[in-house]
């Protein structure tokens, strides 16, 4: 007769992809919002909140390849990605596929399957001449990273409200 092993013992080593969701109104016409979003020298002043250096490189197209990066000047970090789907004004999803590490892209370690793929799904929705703004992030996520997306995540949305809505 097989060794039979518990159900708890499986179910402990599956990591369930956790859903994380912010939303934040903005006075600002959908275009508007995904135009400063999106464009690179503005995208970098609303992801400051996550790293001051933030910056793409890439395509925003669907199928396309993209590279999050940021950090000191000893070697490109970040993050790998796919561009999942867009729909111009609408909805844009990002698959996140590895790390980029002084240089070096990594999909396959150990550290990135834990989290890995990753989606982070951009959703708006026009209200008159305002926008509703929702991201939904569905990863595997330990206590401190949920902590941090907890706390970046708002600081983020708020910067890009006032970015929108200032000028």
């Amino acid at each position: 007769m097989g060794t039979v092993i518990p159900a708890l013992t499986i179910l402990k080593n599956i990591r369930m992809a956790e859903q994380l969701h912010f939303q934040i109104e903005i006075n600002a016409p959908v275009k508007k919002v995904w135009d400063t979003m999106l464009e690179q020298e503005t995208y970098k002043q609303w992801t400051a909140a996550f790293d001051p250096t933030s910056y793409y490189e890439g395509s925003w197209e669907k199928g396309s390849k993209m590279k999050f990066l940021g950090g000191s000047g000893d070697g490109m970090n970040g993050m790998i990605a796919e561009i999942a789907e867009n729909v111009p004004h609408k909805f844009l999803s990002i698959k996140h596929l590895g790390m980029l590490k002084d240089g070096v892209e990594d999909t396959t370690s150990e550290e990135v399957k834990q989290w890995t793929p990753a989606f982070e799904n951009y959703t708006f929705t026009e209200k008159g001449e305002q926008t509703l703004l929702e991201i939904d992030l569905e990863m595997n996520l330990t206590p401190e990273y949920k902590a941090m997306f907890e706390g970046m995540w708002p600081k983020a949305l708020l910067k890009l409200k006032e970015m929108c809505e200032g000028s």
